[in-house]
């Protein structure tokens, strides 16, 4: 048997495969508590997770890089990727953030219905 929306409507395959998680960075804990907040007050993130500080090493402009950063592991779906990716842009840092979306395999049931609702979404696209 299929899944079922909140409504009680059969999902299909292709909804049931929009759920994100996004990464990103930011150079200081600060800025990555801010641009959470902003994800999820406007809605484009039911949740964001922020990791400890770690080092990144990398080439930028033909020399290689060390420096700290803040790892960012945003919920969200397919459809609100868009907007998602101009939020980040519009207020990171960086030249050049990294901006990487995840598909979720699959996951709990309630949570992904929770993920859904939580970006204000009429028919859940779990």
């Amino acid at each position: 048997m299929g899944q079922v929306n909140a409504e009680g409507e059969m999902m299909s395959e292709e909804s049931k495969q929009s759920a994100i998680i996004v990464l990103t960075t930011t150079e200081t804990q600060t800025q990555a508590e801010q641009l959470a907040q902003i994800l999820v007050e406007e809605k484009l993130a039911a949740c964001v997770q922020i990791l400890p500080p770690m080092i990144a090493i990398y080439r930028w402009q033909g020399k290689i890089e060390k420096t700290q950063e803040t790892l960012l592991l945003i919920k969200t779906q397919r459809e609100v990727y868009p907007a998602l990716e101009a939020a980040i842009n519009s207020t990171h840092a960086y030249q050049t953030p990294e901006i990487i979306a995840l598909p979720v395999e699959t996951g709990a049931k309630n949570y992904l219905a929770w993920l859904a609702e939580s970006l204000g979404r009429t028919h859940l696209n779990l």
